[in-house]
């Protein structure tokens, strides 16, 4: 079988040196040493401001927006993960989506000022695949009508845009570190900000409040992550060049044979984007010759992703509006599989099958 994507692990050793620490010191959470350590490594690694640690990277878009105090209506975009658009219902806001470039698949800034209202607080879009938005476009458009910008950089460790992190743009950026991102604790993810007052209110944020033992600075709720999880944390942020290499070997492989078609659509990276190589998604002409693709690769053991889909705009929960770029790229798009021990011989199984199948 061959997923689309398979999580980085370290030997068993490697894992067991941090393991025998921690039943040693018996500091399982809260804040413990492997946890202060993974944080110190990942500013360095990553050259960024500030971050906090989190249980997962959805808790870190709840805690960015309680961070804001945001309210009323979030112009967001109709193309993420599920979480994007759950997350500002969830804190009792009200997504208003923009439509998507069809070239990047991030949020089209030149359609973001048409929907601003007197109710708007943020905007927050999303670095789709790790490839970043138009940050200067969509920080001019948010000075200019005194919004806050939230990044869901879910997939951008790595990524950088005119030469700094992604996570350093925004009033906060939010990361995954799911199983299944290019650097993973397992579950977790953590928030970015340049603003030390704002990380200073998410710390607060990410532990109920505790300013002490027994004293409390406002509502908090439970974001903390374990020191089983910066553990393998700290195992995999040792490979992670070898992981980037790899990834980008198969990345300019898919690249270089599919771009030779003309029957289907490659992503294309934001000016200014060093991008990270997170995804592989191929758009086909129409939903009919996706799913004959799909199926072609299934019957040969492989699991391609329809990622994402659906279109935002479409689920239950929100008000329905038209997104037509995101919607039929919702429909067409298939992300490849794509980790770091691929084999090549699979990957040109892979384009076999789907170019046989165009």
């Amino acid at each position: 079988m061959i997923p689309v994507t398979k999580p980085f692990l370290p030997t068993k050793e490697e894992y067991n040196k941090y393991l025998n620490d921690i039943w040693e010191r018996q500091w399982l959470t809260n804040h413990g040493p492997l946890v202060n350590e993974l944080e110190s490594n990942l500013k360095e690694h990553l050259d960024v401001s500030n971050l906090s640690f989190l249980s997962n990277g959805t808790i870190a878009i709840q805690i960015a927006i309680k961070a804001l105090e945001l309210t009323g209506e979030v112009i967001t975009t109709p193309f993420s993960y599920v979480a994007t658009t759950s997350t500002i219902v969830w804190e009792n806001c009200k997504p208003v989506f923009v439509d998507i470039d069809p070239r990047t698949f991030n949020i089209d800034p030149q359609k973001i000022e048409a929907a601003i209202t007197d109710k708007t607080s943020a905007i927050l879009a999303t670095h789709v695949f790790g490839n970043a938005c138009d940050i200067d476009k969509i920080q001019a458009i948010a000075t200019k009508h005194k919004l806050k910008v939230i990044y869901d950089a879910a997939h951008c460790f790595g990524s950088l845009y005119n030469g700094k992190s992604v996570f350093e743009y925004g009033d906060i950026s939010t990361c995954s570190f799911h199983a299944t991102k290019i650097f993973h604790t397992v579950e977790g993810g953590a928030v970015f900000t340049t603003q030390p007052q704002l990380l200073e209110r998410m710390l607060l944020l990410r532990n109920f409040g505790h300013t002490s033992p027994v004293t409390f600075d406002g509502i908090g709720i439970n974001g903390k992550n374990s020191e089983f999880h910066a553990a393998m944390g700290l195992c995999c942020l040792k490979h992670i060049d070898e992981i980037y290499k790899s990834r980008k070997t198969q990345w300019q492989r898919y690249q270089a044979v599919l771009q030779e078609s003309s029957k289907v659509q490659l992503l294309t990276i934001t000016k200014g984007c060093d991008f990270n190589c997170a995804y592989f998604p191929v758009v086909f002409e129409s939903e009919t010759v996706l799913l004959k693709v799909l199926a072609a690769l299934n019957l040969q053991y492989v699991q391609p992703r329809r990622y994402f889909f659906p279109s935002l705009n479409t689920v239950n929960y929100v008000e329905n509006v038209s997104c037509p770029n995101s919607e039929s790229i919702a429909q067409r798009v298939l992300c490849l599989p794509l980790y770091h021990n691929l084999r090549k011989e699979d990957q040109d199984m892979i384009l076999k099958v789907i170019l046989k199948n165009l």
